[in-house]
């Protein structure tokens, strides 16, 4: 069932943004994943590149004043804590890591403003190593095809891993993303047009179907 609904979903699959930025560099991936917590993809993508045109690497993230980034970063939910992480992430990606992103879980999730959702998706998108990272998408999609039956981002996460084989770990983020961005939204859900729908008790047992 799992592998079905993946497959369905595949077909119809637009890019995601960190697809769509997969040419950039493992830095610049990790910025932009970091900076699309909480806000927008259409927010995100223009202000990555536009930084990036300018500031493309850690040495010269460092040297940007604060404030400056800060306005760069203005349309970005959370922008100031962002900015000081940025310049944070940047060192020690310099000094501990020789300007290397790191390849692991637990270093990902050291470096600040890193959380479990930015260190699965680059280790998925960037490294291309099985990981599922749990954004709000995930999270409600899964719950409502009974995936799991959880309340938390986290929960979720272990629930997938035990139900979905690792080969298809990767894929998880990427369709459901997609997925819920265009159809299965948060609130007013277009089941009617869902691809998937026979195979969703949730959508199904929607009395304005």
């Amino acid at each position: 069932m799992i592998k079905k609904i993946l497959s369905i979903l595949e077909k119809d699959h637009k890019k995601t943004m960190l697809e769509q930025l997969s040419h950039y560099t493992h830095f610049q991936m990790l910025i932009a994943t970091l900076l699309s917590s909480r806000t927008k993809d259409s927010t995100t993508i223009p202000i990555v590149k536009k930084i990036f045109t300018k500031y493309p690497g850690p040495d010269d993230l460092i040297k940007i004043d604060l404030k400056e980034l800060e306005s760069l970063l203005f349309s970005i939910g959370f922008y100031k804590v962002k900015a000081k992480n940025l310049k944070k992430l940047s060192r020690i990606i310099i000094e501990r890591y020789n300007r290397k992103v790191p390849e692991t879980f637990e270093e990902l999730t050291s470096l600040p403003g890193v959380g479990r959702k930015t260190a699965n998706c680059i280790l998925a998108y960037t490294f291309n190593k099985p990981a599922i990272a749990v954004d709000t998408h995930v999270h409600r999609i899964s719950n409502r095809l009974e995936w799991v039956k959880t309340k938390y981002p986290e929960e979720t996460e272990e629930a997938l891993k035990k139900i979905i084989p690792k080969r298809l770990w990767i894929d998880v983020n990427r369709l459901f993303v997609n997925h819920g961005q265009t159809t299965c939204l948060p609130v007013n859900p277009k089941c009617k047009i869902c691809p998937v729908l026979k195979y969703c008790r949730f959508g199904l047992s929607r009395k304005d179907l």
